[in-house]
Parts: C-alpha cells; structure tokens; sequence
C-alpha cells in the first residue's frame, strides 16, 4: 500500500480530500494528517510517507519551506503541491524542489487518481534504482534478487478485499485469520506494519468514506446511510463519524466537505 500524508490548514478541504476520494481503490492509505507546515514536518520525520500532499500557503511555514526542509534532513518522498491558480508564481521553487505535479483546487478527482497513479510508477521505479545501487553488480543472481518485482501479500489482499465488499457486514480480523489459517495476532500485527492501520481503524475509516458518499447523495435519511455503510446503531455512527471527520454526519455535506470535481 502506497502510504500518502495531507498538508492543509483549511479544514474543510483537508477533511474531504480523506473521506471524499476512494484512496482504497488506487491501492493507498493516508497514514495522517497535517494543518500547518511545521505539523507536517515532523509527520514527515515520524511516519515517512510515500507520497506528500501539500498546501502551499499555510501561516508559519508554507508547504514549499516544508519540503525543502524535509528534503535536507534526508526524507525521501515524492510531493504533490495543491494549489489555487494565483500560486503558480512558486513555479521556478517548485522545479528546484522536484516536485511531482500541481493539483489546482478545487481537486479533480480524475486528475488526482492519475497522478497518484503516475506517483506510484515513480516510486517503483526509484526503488528499484536503489535496489540496483545497493546491489553488488559482480553478483547477478543477488542483483536479480533485489530487482524482483514483489507482489502484495495475499494475506493484506484478501483483508482490503474483504473491506471492500463486506464494509457493510460485520468483517472481523479474526474470520479471516482462520480462514486463511493464520493467527489473528500474526495477520493483526502484519496488517498494521502494511497499512500503519488496525483492520478495524481501517474499516471504520472505509465505512465512513461510503457514508460521505451516500450523504452527499441527498437521497438517504442519516439513519439509513448509518445501516448502509455498516452501523446497526447510530450513536455509535454519530460517533464514529465525528471522530474521523471532525463534524457530525448531518452536517457534512451542508459544511461543504464534498470539494471534489467529478
């Protein structure tokens, strides 16, 4: 899973560019969040992302400074600069720092899955360039080792599948231990270092995504979305909801989270 962290300071647009886009789908996971440059920085350092998604101008430290300060302590990661159009005046910045694409707001959804997905070729490509660097080139047999492309664990696959099609069920990492004849401890501890989420942080943040678009549908009762995206109680999706988005599902929509082009 390729592992993306958010820069925003605009609350709004940081929480619909979670909940809006279906990240599952392009084979990524946010593993956190930022509102300031300075935030970010240091979730930059703790959690060491793939792929950063940044504002430019934020108060304290804008996304450039942040990179620029990322890249010259050692991080490796690809950047994605968010942008209004009036910001391209950071142009000539942006090329020193090698930054990988602008995105203009508001996020196209179409626009942003091609770039994650031409972000995605790039880290394999520079992975495997490392790879080669490493490698002992009088060793081919170890070359070829390294080189190897390594499919995803079908262990992590058959979980995220199940995610997808039984969100709405009761999955449980217990189930698919034995079905798989592992351990639920085993398959708990290697999804987490797959994903840097439990299966159920993962599933409650996939269910909330489905709510978000049934909401913004405007055609369900908030109590039928909850039964929809998996929740048997409200309460329990009232709360849920609000953990992960900072606002309460019957105010979502109205609050314009749902900033994304389609």
């Amino acid at each position: 899973m390729t592992q993306i962290l958010i820069v925003e300071d605009e609350d709004v647009i940081r929480t619909g560019l979670v909940y809006t886009i279906d990240w599952l789908s392009m084979g990524a996971v946010i593993e956190g969040t930022a509102a300031t440059g300075s935030e970010g920085l240091r979730k930059i350092r703790e959690l060491k992302p793939d792929i950063v998604i940044t504002d430019i101008r934020m108060p304290v430290m804008n996304g450039l400074d942040m990179i620029r300060l990322a890249k010259e302590q050692g991080l490796s990661f690809i950047p994605i600069l968010l942008t209004s159009y009036s910001d391209f005046g950071y142009a000539r910045q942006a090329i020193e720092l090698h930054v990988f694409e602008y995105i203009v707001k508001p996020v196209d959804d179409s626009k942003l899955s091609d770039v994650i997905k031409r972000a995605k070729i790039q880290l394999d490509r520079d992975r495997k360039y490392q790879s080669l660097s490493e490698a002992d080139v009088s060793d081919t047999g170890r070359s070829m080792l390294i080189l190897k492309t390594v499919s995803e664990n079908p262990y992590i696959n058959r979980c995220l599948k199940c995610i997808e099609k039984e969100y709405s069920l009761h999955p449980s990492i217990e189930r698919l231990a034995a079905e798989l004849k592992v351990s639920p401890s085993y398959l708990s501890r290697l999804f987490k270092k797959t994903t840097s989420l439990t299966f159920l942080d993962f599933l409650n943040r996939y269910r909330v995504q489905k709510a978000v678009e049934l909401l913004s549908l405007q055609k369900y009762k908030v109590y039928e979305v909850a039964l929809m995206s998996g929740f048997s109680e409200y309460k329990r999706f009232y709360e849920v909801f609000r953990s992960y988005t900072g606002i309460p599902p019957t105010g979502f929509v109205q609050k314009g989270c749902c900033m994304i082009k389609r």
